[in-house]
Parts: structure tokens; C-alpha cells; sequence
């Protein structure tokens, strides 16, 4: 059975939690080698701190991919955005690879290499709007899936992201055995994660807390010109 590469991109300043629950559902699938991948080896810092040391660089990336997937995250996804070497990575990974996927806002590190023109697709709820900017057809979903690019959306729907992945790359049942194993049984001590739950008064609360990054995030947007090559096809 021939061997399955995840490439799991890793940049300074994202957020660890988009990445960490997806490696951990993801690199139990069957017959699947999980790489942590970045320009350089050297270690990543996430916004918040926790340090990460990636296991492969762009350049000795497998080019055959099952799944390409980004992290998202605030101030160091603005800078992923515009980085042409990141964007290089991802929009030639992403023409070959099985899966094209995303977290938070990591789905706008996909838009900007062109790989969510026409598809549907979610992301933060801060910036879900942002994605038409890039061709996209912005979905307020948890996970949805459009072909072969599955997107999720903010921080802890990596994990129900992941988990519906493991469940197309293997079966129902195993990915049944990964959520038991993880005891992935959601009871939150509060109802507000999501800005109906929450109400008003928190999320306006929130949203001017995001407004900087937003903003930014709104200007990067409205700068991307479309790339006719770039689009994602399943192999």
C-alpha cells in the first residue's frame, strides 16, 4: 500500500491549536506520514508562544500530497498572505494534491494562492466574509467541503474538520475509533462559541478586538489579483 503524505504548513505567529488537533486526528489514519512544513527548519513560535520545530522544509516536500493543509491565525496569516514563497508552496502543492484544507483563517492563506476560486468555503467568523474576495463563496458552516478543497472554521473545528477528513481518507468506523480515543466528547461549560450563542453584547466585544486585524486583513484581500492557474483539482 503505497504511503500517504500530509503536509501540514507551519508559519511564525499562527495559531497552534488550528494546527495541533488536526495532527493529532490526521497521523492516525492509516498508511499516513504527517510533515510539519516550512521555508526553514528552524523553530516556529505560534502567536501565543508555543514553539514548534517543522520536520520538512518546501523545497523536500513530497510533491505528490493526499492532503495540503494551513493553520490560520492573525497577524502571522496577514504575513503568510503576501509571502510569495509560502504562496509558491502552496499553490503548486495545492494543483496536485488529493486534499486541499484549512482551518480559522488559514483559508485565507488558500485564497491568496488562488485555490478557492468558485468553491465554497468557511473560515473565522471574524473573516469568513473576506473570502469572496478571493473567488470564493463564503458558507457559515463548521466544515464544509466543496470537491477536494475542506475547509474548517474557527480554532476548535479543526478538530470536527480532521475528524470528517480521517473519515474520507479511511473509513467511518476508524474514524469513529480516533474520536473515542480522543475522547472528543464536547460538553463546554459556557454556550458561547459561536456569535449567536454568544450574543451581541460579547461579539461586538470581540469584533472590535479583531477590528486591527480585520482591517488589515480586508486591505491584503482587496489587493490579490486572480491567478487563472491556480485552482484546486483532486488528482
Amino acid at each position: 500500500m503505497t504511503l500517504r503524505h500530509v503536509a501540514l504548513l507551519t508559519y511564525p505567529s499562527m495559531t497552534a491549536l488550528d494546527l495541533i488537533g488536526p495532527h493529532h486526528i490526521l497521523s492516525m489514519v492509516p498508511n499516513v506520514r504527517v510533515h510539519l512544513v516550512a521555508k526553514t527548519m528552524d523553530p516556529i513560535t505560534s502567536d501565543l508562544g508555543l514553539v514548534i520545530t517543522p520536520s520538512i522544509t518546501f523545497d523536500d516536500c513530497p510533491q505528490q500530497l493526499e492532503v495540503l493543509f494551513t493553520p490560520g491565525g492573525t497577524r502571522g496569516t496577514l504575513a503568510a498572505m503576501e509571502d510569495e514563497a509560502t504562496l509558491a508552496f502552496m499553490r503548486e502543492r495545492g494543483q496536485q494534491a488529493r486534499w486541499v484544507t484549512s482551518v480559522c483563517t488559514g483559508s485565507l492563506i488558500l485564497g491568496a494562492a488562488g485555490l478557492l476560486q468558485g468553491r465554497r468555503a468557511t473560515s473565522h467568523w471574524v473573516a469568513r466574509d473576506l473570502l469572496a474576495h478571493f473567488g470564493a463563496i463564503p458558507v457559515d458552516q463548521r466544515v464544509v467541503r466543496d470537491g477536494p478543497v475542506l475547509t474548517g472554521a474557527g480554532v476548535t473545528a479543526g478538530l470536527d474538520f480532521a475528524l470528517t477528513l480521517a473519515a474520507e481518507m479511511s473509513d467511518t468506523a476508524h474514524a469513529h475509533k480516533i474520536q473515542l480515543v480522543a475522547e472528543y466528547d464536547p460538553a463546554p461549560p459556557f454556550n458561547a462559541g459561536s456569535p449567536a450563542s454568544a450574543g451581541p453584547a460579547t461579539t461586538d466585544e470581540m469584533r472590535d478586538m479583531l477590528s486591527p486585524f480585520l482591517a488589515a486583513a480586508t486591505e491584503t484581500a482587496k489587493r490579490w489579483v486572480p491567478c487563472a492557474a491556480a485552482s484546486a483539482t483532486p488528482v
